[in-house]
């Protein structure tokens, strides 16, 4: 169905808002995009961010306006885990089947690339543009300097707010009656560091595996860059025995990686120049309802629904956001109070229940990934998924390698998560686990539990 020619702001250039430019462009909008911050373009890297885990939701978004390939050339597929377990072998872990990778993406360099895209698409930006009001009803924006600048006002059509957890569009939106709005930190903070390539700018570890030193209640990441460096980060907590208020000196912070993470000793010196070099980062959960206002006014992404990044799936969730509304668009038409509406519902359940996974694999990676009985669990997960492919998925495959809503992978992972701890009591199950018994016994689990059929 056609659209009429609507003038639309976007509110937040990064990487949602610059694909949603894009998607409305393509329908036709006309669209400007605002950001209070400078062109990203044209100014260094802050290192205050995180590699992006691009998966299928993310992909389909993108191959649907034909810019797949294009950003594929600036990323690196990740087969599998690499496991620092400490005092042990590093060890891998398969992500998938065999080709199924989540691919590793500097946040700054696709952002950059994004924004380039959508300009040749004839999107306009106004950065260095501070949104201070909104009106709401009238979809009009007030932007100025500062809070008690002279402000230039702006008329509309439409409003979509991508600007993030700290959203200047939902700040408004909570000031109306009946809005629903949570926001949680966790205890653990974050902080980028960075393993400098090789001289011969190679990588200095396995650049296709997403790396990983679970150490209980904090942990170390690596991921590649095309430069043969890698984006790392230490999640650590904020207060307590071993926190960031407990380094605060270099020293302090080389014993920290040394007994920590000994398998990174020769990058110390890089790591601990980076540690008081770059900001210490909060993470927070943020909820709310309703994600849109007077058929005018509609928020997307982060800016609807934060989460923290530990099952890689913010920017894909963001994506899929655009995905659903581009869906909407064609089948209503001009009709914004269905698309808007069906939108929200439809996403809502789906936003609260990736909030949900991604919290819970914090702790696998911080923590079960070196329990022996965990990989165990995990082992024959992936041996009974292979022999029953059409009865058992496992949960990070639907939520990585599928688009099955995750409001659906959190209930169906439940259920499995529930017939693998009683797996997990048979007798002797470590030395049986691969046994017609085990097998029987789990097809029985499956045959108990009316919604089963979903599963296939």
């Amino acid at each position: 169905m056609v659209q009429t020619k609507k003038d639309i702001a976007v509110v937040g250039s990064g990487l949602v808002g610059s694909l949603l430019a894009i998607y409305l462009r393509r329908i036709g909008h006309k669209v400007t995009v605002f950001d209070r911050r400078p062109d990203i373009r044209l100014v260094s890297f802050s290192g205050r961010s995180i590699n992006l885990a691009m998966s299928n939701r993310g992909w389909k978004t993108l191959r649907e306006v034909g810019i797949e390939e294009q950003i594929k050339e600036i990323a690196i597929p990740l087969y599998r885990r690499a496991l620092h377990v400490k005092d042990k072998p590093m060890y891998y872990q398969e992500y998938g089947k065999d080709g199924e990778a989540i691919w590793s993406i500097s946040r700054g360099v696709l952002n950059r690339k994004m924004i380039d895209l959508a300009e040749a698409e004839g999107v306009v930006f106004r950065f260095n543009e501070k949104v201070w009001d909104v009106d709401l009803p009238g979809a009009r924006l007030f932007t100025g300097e500062s809070e008690k600048s002279e402000w230039t006002a702006y008329n509309f059509d439409l409003i979509f707010g991508c600007d993030g957890a700290f959203s200047r569009i939902r700040h408004k939106m909570q000031r109306r009656s009946r809005f629903d709005y949570s926001q949680d930190f966790i205890d653990v903070g974050y902080k980028e560091l960075t393993i400098p390539p090789t001289e011969k700018g190679t990588h200095k570890l396995d650049k296709n595996s997403f790396h990983i030193w679970p150490r209980g209640n904090f942990m170390f990441i690596a991921m590649p860059n095309l430069d043969g460096s890698f984006t790392c980060t230490l999640f650590l907590p904020f207060e307590g025995e071993v926190s960031f208020e407990n380094i605060q000196t270099k020293n302090q912070a080389q014993q920290f990686f040394e007994t920590h993470f000994p398998s990174v000793i020769d990058e110390i010196e890089n790591l601990t120049e980076d540690f008081f070099k770059n900001p210490t980062s909060a993470l927070v959960t943020m909820k709310c309802y309703p994600w849109t206002y007077w058929n005018k006014v509609a928020l997307v992404g982060d800016a609807a629904h934060a989460v923290v990044p530990f099952f890689g799936q913010g920017m894909n969730a963001g994506f899929e956001d655009i995905y659903v509304l581009n869906e909407l668009m064609h089948k209503h038409g001009d009709d914004w109070e269905a698309i808007f509406k069906n939108y929200q519902e439809s996403r809502k359940p789906n936003a609260d229940a990736i909030a949900e996974l991604s919290y819970r694999n914090f702790i696998e990676m911080s923590s079960k990934t070196a329990d022996p009985r965990f990989l165990l669990q995990k082992q024959i997960e992936k041996w009974f998924a292979g022999k029953h492919p059409e009865l058992w998925i496992p949960a990070y495959s639907r939520v990585t390698f599928s688009d099955q809503p995750y409001a659906e992978a959190l209930a169906i992972g439940d259920m499995q998560e529930s017939i693998m701890k009683a797996v997990m009591q048979l007798p002797d199950i470590e030395n049986r686990w691969d046994s017609e018994e085990v097998e029987s016994f789990i097809l029985q689990q499956l045959s108990e539990v009316k919604e089963h059929t979903i599963i296939s």
